[in-house]
């Protein structure tokens, strides 16, 4: 097995002898997924940092890697000895992408990309930053594949249906949806790229990529025809029916470049170029009209139907049980001094999980980060190299369950034993933030980023604050994260809309000593309307107990008090009756008022 220097090494070589000065490898893949499939996990291959995002940067002497704050403390450890620089992004003075390679290379130099794994719009912007300082940058060449000897192959694993009594609607009927959508806009065409809207819209799903309930096809919609793109051994005889029944045909994966090249005149594409890949916007005729805007796949995915959300609702009832059952458990172990590594929690997590019959996996790698390691946003425990938990200190609990009808994310942040001041302090005013938000009534149209504040209000007070996002969209046996909408503080000009599930989750991390995170899954409901409008709230969904130990009620206004003890005693009154008498009583003692 090479090591990372051996691989940059052969990439230098590859880049020399195509006339690069510098080569950039994003962590996207075809079909621009956040979590992708192995073929396409170049990024994690040739630098050794295994987060979600980031960017490497090869040029003939120097090699960085840039990520955002919820990664600094993992990249700085996985990059150790690679001779891979970290670049942190957002922190004042360190260079963009493209101010770094100005510095570093002269003007007439010669920047190369995968065009196949890069949207259009980022390429586009990068591509003409670049251009300010006269350096081309070079879309058609996969190195890649020249140099990673062992490149695992495209995924062959098949589909499978997701029943319409978990979806709601049928494929037809989510086909012509999107057809209403695209006139609306003026569009009669749009490209499916990336693969959970491909998945939504057609009902099925797939075991490409860990965690995530999807596979790799793309897709074409048009006036009179729906089209999949897929390798045709991906296809069983069942799936086959149903897409035919729904009026989809079935073409090879690879026939999806002619295709788009033989489009005619009198197509009208709906083009979103974050979710379009630049090489496939490179393939679409002149004489096509493009009508670009946000994906209508990925809004209509985003409404959730009243069939989805009911669903959801039960799955979160059991997917209480599940956390119940394995809270009490580890209180229990470590009361009898057993310990655990974090690792082995994750693991036992999924088995509480796993007895529930429509269980089909974890949402996401479970984040158990003890004690300091909860403080790494995105920590990975690793059989190897997790801490041990004992009965003391606090842990941090992030972690979700894929079903059939539906997907949980939640966050909890449990002591283990008395708590100091300064725990407690900060969990409540993390807590703050997050009542403040699940509180809030708003005007249709409001952006999440419009209410992000909400959630760090508290904090901002007190001179604290969180790196990372307060929410993300939630897909319905799909991505854990999808768009279009969130909350946070960058401008995001999608609004939230009713049926939308999102995230509520604040945090604060001390680095070394501990993290504290509070994630509810919150859905978009109306609360009420006047004259002046409608306004919408959010509904809580997720169900589990939140620590009372960690909580100083002093620092809570009464509204904040009352909506605690009504959630405190919410969970109860739902997960109580699915739990035996001795789990039922543990829980009561977990949920009692402030």
């Amino acid at each position: 097995m090479s090591t990372i220097k051996e691989r940059l090494a052969l990439l230098r070589q590859e880049m020399k002898a195509n006339g690069l000065s510098a080569y950039i490898i994003t962590s996207s893949d075809a079909h621009l997924s956040e979590y992708t499939p192995l073929r396409w996990q170049g990024r994690k291959w040739i630098s050794g940092f295994l987060g979600s995002a980031g960017t490497a940067v090869i040029t003939l002497d120097r090699a960085g890697l840039w990520t955002d704050s919820r990664y600094f403390l993992q990249a700085a450890e996985q990059l150790e000895g690679s001779t891979f620089e970290l670049f942190k992004m957002g922190i004042p003075g360190v260079p963009s992408i493209e101010a770094f390679l100005a510095q570093e290379l002269p003007a007439g130099s010669v920047v190369g990309a995968d065009g196949l794994c890069l949207s259009f719009a980022e390429a586009d912007d990068t591509q003409r930053k670049l251009a300010n300082y006269g350096i081309e940058y070079r879309l058609s060449q996969d190195l890649l594949e020249k140099v990673w000897a062992d490149r695992p192959e495209l995924p062959t694993k098949p589909l499978f249906l997701h029943p319409e009594e978990y979806a709601g609607a049928s494929a037809a009927e989510r086909i012509e949806s999107v057809r209403a959508e695209l006139h609306a806009q003026g569009a009669n065409a749009t490209i499916i790229t990336m693969i959970d809207e491909l998945a939504w819209v057609f009902n099925v799903r797939g075991n490409d990529v860990l965690f995530n309930p999807v596979a790799v096809a793309f897709g074409y919609i048009g006036e009179k025809e729906a089209v999949i793109f897929v390798r045709p051994e991906k296809v069983p005889d069942e799936v086959r029916a149903y897409l035919v029944k729904n009026g989809v045909t079935i073409k090879d994966y690879t026939d999806l470049d002619s295709f788009v090249a033989s489009l005619g005149a009198d197509v009208r594409l709906l083009v979103d170029t974050k979710r379009i890949t630049y090489h496939i916007y490179s393939l679409i005729p002149a004489h096509c009209r493009k009508i670009e805007g946000v994906s209508v796949l990925t809004h209509l995915k985003s409404i959730k139907n009243a069939t989805e959300l009911a669903n959801l609702r039960k799955v979160m009832a059991r997917d209480a049980v599940a956390l119940t059952r394995f809270f009490k458990w580890l209180e229990e172990a470590l009361g009898r001094g057993e310990t655990f590594t974090e690792y082995e929690l994750g693991i036992r997590l999924n088995e509480f999980r796993a007895k529930d019959k429509l269980f089909y996996g974890d949402s996401f790698g479970t984040i158990c980060g003890y004690l300091g390691n909860g403080a790494i946003v995105h920590y990975s425990a690793h059989p190897e190299t997790s801490a041990t938990v004992r009965g003391e200190g606090v842990l941090l609990l992030d972690s979700g369950g894929q079903y059939l009808d539906g997907t949980t994310d939640i966050t909890r942040t449990i002591s283990l034993s008395a708590p100091s001041d300064k725990l407690r302090t900060d969990y409540t005013l993390v807590l703050k933030g997050h009542i403040q938000l699940a509180l809030v009534q708003y005007l249709e149209g409001t952006r999440g980023s419009q209410l992000d504040i909400l959630a760090r209000h508290a904090l901002w007070q007190s001179g604290l604050n969180y790196g990372h996002g307060t929410g993300h969209g939630v897909g319905f046996f799909l991505n854990v994260h999808e768009g279009p909408q969130n909350i946070r503080t960058e401008v995001n000009p999608t609004p939230l809309e009713l049926g939308m599930i999102t995230s509520n989750e604040p945090g604060l991390y001390r680095s070394g000593e501990y993290g504290i995170r509070i994630e509810n899954l919150v859905v978009t409901e109306l609360r009420e309307e006047t004259e002046f409008g409608r306004f919408f709230g959010f509904e809580t969904v997720t169900l589990c107990y939140l620590d009372n130990a960690l909580v100083k009620k002093e620092l809570l206004t009464q509204e904040e008090i009352a909506w605690y003890n009504a959630y405190q005693e919410r969970v109860y009154q739902t997960v109580s009756p699915l739990l035996t008498r001795e789990e039922a009583d543990w829980l009561r003692s977990k949920t009692l008022p402030l």
